[in-house]
């Protein structure tokens, strides 16, 4: 992960200093791309373990066109639960005794977490963020651009159409609700000599939490995507608008450069599956995944 880690140190060496939403503060630079060659190993971050069973579970559940965190907190995936936690929080008045950020903010995440778990209706209505990535993955205003993509890239390989966007300006103040409107925001394909590459553009990147779940998310979609249609994976491309280290990734990030890279594992998919919607968390085996301790850092919400 070389491409990574010369990201990191672009941004501490060259970005500007801005602020953000969140207020806490961020590097950025604007424009940057990352390429992986998909036959030199699975691009998951050595220098700091990463949590392949949530990047694996957050992906089944943004094909399945599921939008409700209840899947992915019963299955022990807590990536997402901060926005709709803030959300619950600010709609039902909660806010001054549990200021975000503080103590008893990240304490009481744990009751709003059990209660997605277990409780259904609560579910329903607070674990939802709404049209975000699986909604407009699979029903972009009634557009499957999932099964579309597939069809034309088994039909039409040649097509520079092969694409699947989560942009969908209607539905973007309804996101900002309970989540946020889709940072990774537009997908395509390509297909030459038999090989299948995607590139990815991402409007807005956190470098040090998200970007890695990203890279590692859309190169397994390549292999699973070239599974089904019957080609080998080629390049995933990662390319950037806003990309930013917040202020308070910033030590941790330097912890991150100062351990040395390790050899990329391999990722094995179940060769039986030939229908993309019809993986399960167990047709993934993941070999030779040797990281350097986690680095823990606060998600900015």
């Amino acid at each position: 992960m070389r491409q990574y880690h010369e990201l990191l140190h672009h941004i501490l060496s060259r970005g500007e200093a801005k602020s953000d939403r969140t207020g806490i503060g961020t590097l950025s630079i604007f424009g940057y791309q990352m390429r992986f060659d998909l036959t030199e190993g699975f691009p998951l971050l050595t220098t700091k373990k990463l949590n392949v069973k949530a990047i694996i579970h957050e992906l089944l559940w943004f094909l399945a066109g599921d939008t409700n965190i209840q899947y992915l907190v019963r299955h022990g995936v807590n990536i997402w639960n901060e926005w709709p936690y803030q959300h619950w929080l600010e709609a039902t008045g909660q806010t001054v005794q549990y200021p975000k950020y503080s103590e008893a903010w990240r304490e009481h995440m744990a009751v709003f977490v059990q209660r997605i778990r277990d409780n259904d209706a609560f579910a329903r209505q607070w674990g939802e963020l709404g049209p975000v990535y699986g909604r407009q993955w699979r029903n972009f205003e009634g557009v499957d651009q999932i099964k579309e993509v597939l069809a034309s890239i088994q039909n039409t390989p040649d097509s520079r159409r092969l694409i699947v966007s989560a942009w969908n300006p209607k539905d973007i103040p309804v996101m900002v609700r309970a989540g946020l409107p889709p940072c990774h925001a537009l997908f395509q394909f390509y297909v030459s000599n038999g090989r299948l590459s995607c590139q990815l553009y991402q409007r807005s990147a956190d470098v040090f939490l998200g970007v890695p779940f990203n890279i590692a998310s859309y190169a397994l979609l390549t292999l699973m995507v070239a599974q089904v249609c019957r080609l080998q994976p080629g390049e995933f491309i990662h390319t950037f608008g806003d990309v930013h280290l917040y202020n308070n990734h910033i030590a941790q990030a330097q912890l991150q450069l100062s351990r040395e890279l390790r050899p990329l594992p391999s990722m094995i998919l179940n060769p039986a599956v030939a229908d993309l919607f019809a993986f399960r968390y167990e047709d993934f085996t993941l070999i030779g995944y040797d990281p350097h301790p986690h680095i823990k850092a606060e998600v900015a919400v």
